[in-house]
């Protein structure tokens, strides 16, 4: 058989249903999912016995039918703190069938835990991780009494020994770690008495930079610069008897973990029936989900409905997608089409002009800029006949301008309030049958079609045009707006280093500074950053 175990950070961006069959493990245990913390997965030729949520039995109904039990003694736990522990859905059981390599059959408890972390910025988190512990060892300690074998797998949170971290710093220090301290106890080392092993360093007692977990943000997986936090432990006398064979597996993407498996001698026997925690007897996974459409249309239930057009129950859908009632469309709702569409008599010069507009007016432009058959509307939505105005009141012949710089063909007023022949000579832009020459100008004919300019070209253009000589206006907005400096470049690599901001609690929370961009990792690889650092100046970024 073999157990998998994998933390894969959101199963939706992680393996996927082809990838998790790809590994190959007859029972995949994954933690942090985003569906749930936990869930496991079971081949059929692995369908489990009895399933069970949570560690301490609150979770388990009474006398329901599948549950594992054996919850040992909870006496140093409250009502309260055993619903805490088990409320942030850490843990799921399985209880198998197998048959040993001495061909007898036995049972086979799977634990799948995703431990909680010791927050150092939160010191109630360090109580509720040692919590986790106890609760956890007290349940498999009680399955293994209560006959058959025990296997916990999972996230642990907690890197063993100095050899399963990549800074493990001063050796003291690093043993005094409670969760460390509970694992001394806990796991049997060949000369201890705890009742479980580690697989992995059962096999491979001094293999370094074993590491299952990486910090993605700086890219240490690439340096090989993380911790090992992911385990599987089975009890002794089946890690000494069935152990074939445990391996981390670091070329497995799609996580900041990596999944890790133990392969053993003994073989599963499958139950003839799902436990009924089993998603198979959950009604969004039992087949009786019903179409997206359904929730996106009105059901016409019952037959010979007014309107249903001798149509069956539903509404049907059609190849385009739309939803035929028989009904007609309403009206008001016009094409999109026709807010993109440029008035006929700027098509070319064999054009009707009479077709442009009605009553010889010429049609007004939308907000993009493109003629339409609607009358012009005001700002409140309303339709007139109103002529624009300009800045200053005065009707000219000019084109007026919308609020996206765009030129509209309604007459402009002039100061008196009636229509003049002679344009007002008012600011650039604004008066005179000619349009302004800006540079470029604002509206253009180029291959029959109109080219309309933003409100940023527009300033830009102002900007070169008074430059005349003078340099683009492109170079005169960045001497205005320069933008960030460069970063400084690391000696060892010449590289443009990377800014940091520091985190932690101090004088000097808030402040940023240069590093070496590479990954972390260890001193003699040359992939790994050099020990670069620079504060970042006040007037830097």
């Amino acid at each position: 058989m073999r157990l998998l175990s994998w933390n894969v950070a959101g199963l939706r961006a992680g393996p996927g249903p082809a990838g998790l069959g790809a590994l190959g493990g007859d029972v995949i245990c994954l933690q942090e999912t985003r569906v749930t913390r936990v869930a496991t997965f079971c081949k059929d030729s692995a369908t489990p016995l009895a399933a069970e949520e949570g560690l301490s039995g609150l979770l388990a109904r009474p006398g329901e039918a599948g549950a594992v039990g054996c919850y040992g003694d909870l006496g140093d736990f409250t009502p309260q703190e055993l619903k805490a522990l088990d409320s942030e859905g850490r843990a799921v059981i399985t209880r198998h069938r197998i048959r040993t390599s001495a061909q007898r059959e036995t049972t086979l408890t799977v634990i799948n835990v995703y431990c909680p972390r010791a927050d150092p910025q939160r010191p109630e988190r360090a109580a509720y991780q040692a919590a986790f512990y106890r609760l956890l060892q007290g349940r498999a300690e009680a399955l293994l009494t209560d006959g058959g074998h025990v296997v916990i797998l999972g996230d642990i949170n907690t890197s063993h020994r100095p050899i399963d971290h990549c800074e493990p710093g001063d050796p003291e220090t690093f043993r005094e770690h409670p969760g460390r301290r509970w694992l001394d106890g806990f796991l049997w080392p060949p000369d201890g008495q705890g009742l479980f092993v580690d697989t992995f360093r059962l096999l491979h007692p001094s293999q370094p930079y074993a590491f299952t977990c990486w910090r993605i943000d700086t890219g240490a997986r690439l340096t090989n610069h993380g911790t090992r936090l992911d385990y599987i432990l089975a009890d002794r006398a089946l890690a000494l008897a069935e152990l074939r064979d445990a391996r981390i597996l670091p070329e497995v993407p799609g996580s900041d973990h990596c999944p890790v498996l133990a392969e053993l001698a003994a073989t599963f026997l499958p139950a003839p029936r799902c436990p009924p925690l089993c998603t198979r007897h959950m009604p969004e996974f039992a087949g009786t989900q019903q179409k997206l459409s359904r929730f996106l249309v009105r059901v016409e239930r019952g037959l010979g409905d007014a309107g249903a057009g001798g149509m069956s129950q539903g509404a049907k859908v059609g190849r385009a997608g739309a939803v035929r009632r028989g009904r007609h469309p309403r009206s008001g709702q016009g094409n999109l089409l026709s807010y993109f569409r440029v008035a006929q008599g700027r098509l070319g010069p064999g054009m009707d002009q009479a077709t442009a507009g009605q009553g010889g007016q010429e049609p007004a432009q939308n907000a993009l800029g493109c003629r339409t058959q609607e009358p012009a509307q005001n700002a409140l939505g309303c339709r007139t006949q109103e002529p624009a105005q300009n800045a200053l009141g005065c009707r000219t012949q000019e084109p007026a301008q919308n609020a996206l710089g765009c030129r509209t063909q309604e007459p402009a007023h002039n100061a008196l309030g009636q229509n003049g022949q002679e344009p007002a000579q008012d600011a650039p832009g604004q008066g005179g049958e000619e349009p302004a020459q800006d540079a470029p100008g604002p509206s253009d004919t180029v291959g029959h079609k109109e080219w309309v300019r933003s409100p940023l070209e527009e300033v830009a253009g102002a900007v070169g045009q008074t430059a005349g000589a003078q340099p683009s206006s492109l170079a005169r907005w960045r001497a205005v707006l320069p933008g960030p400096a460069p970063p400084p470049h690391c000696p060892t690599h010449s590289e443009p280093c990377a800014l940091r901001t520091v985190r932690k609690a101090g004088p000097n929370r808030g402040r940023r500074f240069y590093v070496c961009a590479r990954p972390p990792g260890r001193p003699d690889d040359p992939r790994a950053r050099c020990d670069f650092f620079r504060w970042a100046s006040k007037g830097c970024p």
